[in-house]
């Protein structure tokens, strides 16, 4: 599957843009386990053309997480296209624009899903993206408004002829937010579509292995991407790829392996982020770090309340530490 002449293999597994999960330092960690591709957390285009530094913040890229795509969301097509300017000159490997965000803040302002109440002023202000940067420009939505409204297969179409170069469907519509079960039948009418040309990726309910295989091979999709179930499990990558290689499962990842992945999380976020940003939102990953280690609620506590890095490396140090 190929964006434009950025190349992602076969049938690549992708991370989801998820807001305070997927900076800089989680995505390295997804990197190193297998993540085809990686996307920042999703990006304000008025924060961005505003200056405002907890945006500039989500521009930031390595080499070593690449290909990357940085995520912008808005509802203005001026402060759209700037910020699609501003984010190419961060030098991803594709802009995404952000056009599934449930969460009600962005919907109220028209922005993320609230757009799929307003299809003409979607496909326009992604039209003018496109013509705005040279980068590839790609897509990330829902089937549609709410189960009365779920006009995909067209909105895919006009999506495509208005220039962007792949297309994640995540299958739910926006008032289902994240309840009930992702359908996915309607990302596979996507893909029957003889018109549509562009890579057709598929989100939604992917949490083990063999789903991911179900997904591939009955709907037809040419990759997926992983959100939720990656949140602190890295490993979902790497027990993917070995799936989809051989169908045998990877062991789960040692006490050890789980106590040093967090450890070194941390210690990169604090790097970027800064030390108080960095210990409250690892809080979101200790309950993943640590599915299934038995006696763990005493740590988990701690970890969940305490603001002293040098206490935190400890109880990580002592995990560490542990037989595995």
């Amino acid at each position: 599957m190929k964006i434009r002449n950025v190349d992602l293999g076969e049938f690549p597994v992708l991370l989801a843009p998820l807001e305070d999960i997927t900076d800089v330092s989680y995505r390295l960690i997804c990197k190193e386990q297998g993540a085809d591709m990686v996307y920042t957390e999703f990006v304000s285009s008025d924060g961005l053309i505003r200056d405002a530094h907890k945006s500039l913040r989500k521009l930031v890229t390595l080499e070593g997480e690449r290909p990357v795509g940085i995520q912008i969301f808005g509802a203005d097509l001026d402060a759209m296209v700037e910020a699609a300017k501003y984010a190419q000159s961060a030098n991803p490997d594709v802009i995404d624009i952000n056009w599934g965000c449930p969460v009600k803040k962005v919907v109220t302002k028209g922005a993320g899903s609230g757009i799929l109440k307003d299809i003409p002023k979607m496909i326009k202000i992604t039209e003018a993206v496109v013509k705005a940067v040279d980068l590839p420009v790609t897509v990330k939505t829902r089937l549609g408004w709410d189960e009365s409204n779920k006009p995909i297969v067209e909105v895919a179409e006009r999506l495509q002829d208005v220039g962007i170069e792949a297309l994640t469907i995540h299958g739910r519509t926006r008032s289902q937010l994240y309840s009930g079960v992702a359908d996915w039948t309607l990302i596979g009418k996507v893909k029957e579509n003889p018109k549509m040309r562009i890579p057709v990726i598929g989100n939604g309910d992917l949490c083990t292995p063999d789903q991911v295989i179900l997904a591939k091979n009955r709907y037809g999709v040419d990759g997926v991407m992983i959100g939720r179930a990656a949140i602190g499990n890295p490993w979902i990558f790497a027990s993917i790829k070995q799936f989809m290689m051989d169908g045998s499962l990877l062991p789960e990842p040692t006490l050890r392996i789980r106590a040093a992945t967090a450890l070194r999380h941390l210690e990169t976020a604090v790097n970027y982020k800064g030390e108080r940003t960095a210990l409250v939102e690892m809080r979101k990953f200790y309950s993943g770090y640590f599915k299934g280690i038995p006696h763990f609620k005493s740590y988990k506590m701690q970890l969940m309340t305490s603001l002293d890095l040098m206490e935190i490396k400890a109880i990580l140090n002592d995990l560490l530490n542990q037989d595995s």
